[in-house]
Parts: structure tokens; sequence; C-alpha cells
């Protein structure tokens, strides 16, 4: 199977549902039928080897052992598509009957979705959406785990595509998770956490950079919380479609209630990657002034703007001799008043690595610009007291209204942040005593990084000489091929 003919197939589901859902609601539906399926297909293949093995021992071949996912009888695929009344009842039933078979492994992940109500999903409807997916056989050996992958992360860009503004909840552009990746350097071995990890891209993203370079990425130690329900269910599911078991991906709000611990503490990792919902109003604020897990260490922000908490929340999440992170951010959080104490603290801190500014639409649905703050817990010597700064903004592709970085984009700004030096126009290395006694802690790129100004008179009269003296050119040049086609007797129309 080629990698289009499986997207035209994940993506015709999404058709037979358009009309009678919203399409934002698509992947609560979409997503867990195509797991079933898979897992059956998976189940099916598992058996009939296990079968081959024992020369055809039935009760071998049934063996918890020999398959990665149990599927207790009646709860198959090809039990529900024999089912031709109360559809919805009898899938309701056998997803829950298999997580609870697999619970440490598959609680929860099937989501919330309304199977039994008739009236947003009909038997009729369901069939059609059952019948799609029986068409195709989805083993591993027909869709290894690497297709299989690939397909999912289409479906899931393809459903932030269709859902519109409700996107960012879940999807991360891509290309800048690359480029996120690329400046923390995952190591085989490390771990991992995302606190606002939406579909699992980020995470996942840190693993097959490690795929990619031929590098151990099975012993990724990956962690996040989400606290969408079908969103977090979303993003196990995407571990487990590209064949990945190391991980734990818990549902519920990370400022409010963390749940991923140690010891009662926050758990600490090597790497934190993360785009938080920015700007958010409605959070605990009041709880975070005496916050039981310390992670006001330089303050509480404003009510109307939640943005450094996560940021607070990241720095107490890191290892203190190891400990990395980047964040996604508007550039809100490198300036704005209400959060300047904070911010100073930070950089005081010592703790700020880099700032990259990212171009317009690179943020879901939005034309603002974007910036990746950069922390390190214990950097190296070379680094200390300093902060490298790159005016990426013209690094982006934009198509439409959608824009991503090609990879001579993301290797160029990579290329910066681990270079260290001044680039006219493009990067600036800058100490931090320096950002704090001359711009009281404010973080914007273009205090540090110069552009070149064709602004001034002298630039605009140049460009003016420059017209004047092109179209002058243009007229001599007409009046002397005018002059030969008349000695040729041929007359310019």
């Amino acid at each position: 199977m080629t990698q289009k003919q499986l997207e035209d197939y994940l993506w015709g589901a999404a058709n037979i549902l358009r009309g009678m859902i919203d399409a934002a609601d698509f992947k609560q539906y979409i997503f867990p039928l195509l797991f079933f399926k898979r897992v059956s297909d998976i189940w099916d293949e598992e058996y009939e080897d296990a079968l081959q093995l024992s020369d055809g021992d039935i009760d071998y071949a049934k063996f918890r052992e020999n398959h990665r996912f149990q599927i207790p009888d009646g709860c198959h695929w090809k039990d529900v598509r024999v089912t031709s009344t109360d559809i919805g009842k009898k899938l309701q039933t056998s997803l829950h009957e298999i997580e609870k078979a697999n619970f440490e492994l598959l609680h929860d992940v099937f989501g919330d979705a309304q199977w039994t109500n008739k009236r947003r999903l009909s038997d009729e409807k369901l069939i059609d959406l059952i019948e799609h997916f029986s068409e195709m056989d989805l083993t591993v050996k027909n869709v290894p785990h690497d297709l299989m992958g690939d397909g999912y992360e289409y479906l899931i860009s393809k459903f932030a595509d269709d859902a519109g503004h409700t996107a960012a909840e879940f999807y991360t552009n891509r290309t800048v998770v690359e480029l996120m990746t690329r400046i923390t350097n995952v190591q085989p071995g490390e771990s991992v956490y995302d606190p606002t990890c939406g579909s699992g891209g980020i995470l996942l993203n840190s693993a097959l950079y490690l795929k990619k370079q031929g590098k151990e990425y099975r012993n990724l130690k990956l962690y996040g919380q989400e606290l969408n329900l079908i969103t977090s269910a979303i993003a196990r599911m995407n571990m487990f479609m590209h064949a990945i078991d190391e991980f734990l991906i818990v549902q519920g709000d990370t400022l409010d209630n963390p749940q991923i611990l140690e010891n009662d503490e926050l758990k600490q990792f090597d790497v934190v990657m993360a785009n938080p919902p920015y700007s958010i109003k409605r959070w605990s604020q009041a709880k975070f002034v005496n916050d039981p897990f310390g992670r006001n260490i330089w303050g509480t922000p404003p009510q109307g703007c939640a943005d450094y908490g996560f940021q607070q929340h990241i720095i107490k999440s890191l290892k203190p001799e190891s400990g990395r992170s980047v964040a996604l951010w508007p550039h809100g959080v490198l300036f704005r008043d209400s959060e300047a104490e904070m911010r100073k603290k930070m950089i005081e801190d010592d703790l700020v690595d880099a700032v990259i500014g990212l171009g317009k639409n690179l943020f879901y649905n939005s034309s603002m610009e974007s910036c990746l703050l950069i922390c390190n817990m214990n950097k190296p010597k070379k680094r200390k007291g300093k902060v490298v700064f790159i005016d990426g903004k013209d690094e982006v592709r934009l198509e439409r209204s959608a824009a991503y970085l090609k990879d001579e984009h993301i290797k160029r700004m990579a290329d910066a942040y681990w270079n260290y030096k001044d680039e006219d126009g493009f990067s600036a290395v800058v100490k931090t005593k320096d950002i704090l006694k001359e711009n009281n802690g404010n973080l914007s790129i273009q205090l540090y990084v110069k552009r070149e100004s064709i602004d001034s008179e002298h630039s605009v009269e140049d460009l003016l000489a420059t017209i004047n003296k092109t179209r002058n050119s243009l007229e001599t040049g007409y009046n002397q091929l005018n002059s030969k086609l008349k000695e040729l007797g041929i007359e310019m129309s």
C-alpha cells in the first residue's frame, strides 16, 4: 500500500460524516474506529502467526503472550460488523470491554464519543463508516508501523485544517516541532515531557528524531498531560500507531492538578517541550499563590494571563543538572509589563539560553508572530551569563493562509542556536547583565538584532534615482529600436 492510498482511505471516513456532525468533532469518532480496526486486524495477524508456529494449536494461538492487546470474545471488529441493529450500543460495549481487558495500557483510550446517540449518528451512518474501514486490511504486514504512523499524523493535520479555530487544542505545526526537537537535541535514554501535549506530536517527534538518526529511540521515556479527554486519547493512540510503548500520557489540568509526580513532588525531566495554551484567563490564580508544588518561583502571574504559570511549571519540571526546555509562545511573554518582575528573575537566574523569533501564521489559524523561549538549567561555560537572540521572522514559507518552515529554514535557525555567534541582521549574543541594565529585562528580539532599514530619506532618493535611470534606459532603447525598424520599412504600432 502506498502512502497516498492510505491517506485517501483515511480521509474517506471523514467525508462520510460530513454534514452529519461538526468538522471539529470528526476526530472523536474517526480515531477510535481506526484504532479499533487496527488492533483487531493485528490480533488476527498475531493469531495466524501463532497458529502456524504451533502447528494449528488454537489454544496456544489465543494465549495472552502472543498478543500485544487482548480482545475479549464477542468484542472484535468482526463482531461489530455483523451487528444490524443498535450498532452504537454494540460498538460502545466492545470498546469498553477492550479497555477493561487492557486496563494498564488502554484505559479511556477510546474517549467518550456518544456512540448510542442515534440522532447524532444513525445506524445507517455507522454501517457506512464500519464498511468503509472494513475495505482495507490494517495488519502490520499490509500497513507497517511507519506507514500507519504517517497516515495517522496526516489525519491529525487534516482534522486541524478542517476544524478551523479549534485546531490549536491538539495540533502544533510539525515543522516548528522539528526545530524545537533539533534545539533540545534529545538523546537516547532521556526523559521528555510535554505539560500540554495535545495529540502528542511533540513527544512523538522526539522519538522519531532519534530513529531518523539511526539511534536507539525505544528507551526514550515520554510523558505528557492534556486537559481534553478525547485529545489525550488521540495522543495515546498516536503513540501506539507508531509502535511506541514507553510513554505515560494522562488527562487533566496541568496548572490546577499536575498528575505526573514522584514522591509527591513534580517529576523532573531531561527535556521539556511545550506549546501551552496562551494567555488563558480562566485558571486557578488564587491557588497558585500558595502552590503546593512550589511552582511560583518568580511570583504569581496575573489572572488575565497564565503564560508565566506554565513557564514556571516548565522550569520546575526540569532536572537541575541536565534539564533544558523550549516553549512556543506569542511574543508578549518577552516584553509585557504585567510579567516584568517574573521575567527579570528568570533572566537573573541565568536560565534563558535563547530567544528565536518566528514568522506569522505558524500558530494554527492565527496570523500572530510566535517565538521560541529556550531555557537551560545548566548552561555550558561559554553560554553562562549570555542569551542568543535569533530573528527568524523571514525564515518561513507561506502558502495561502498556512505557514511552515522548510528544512533550510530549520537548519539555519538551529545552526545559529548551536554556533552561538553574532550574524548581522539575524543573530546576536547578548550579556544578561546588559539585558537587565539597559532594557530592564525586555527580551524583544528587535532590541538586540538590528535589521537594515530602507526608511531613510537617502534610501528613498537612491531608489527613485534608480527607477528614473531604468526608465530613461528603456526609452533610449525603444527609440533606437524604432529607428532601426524604420530603416527597414517597418512601422511600430
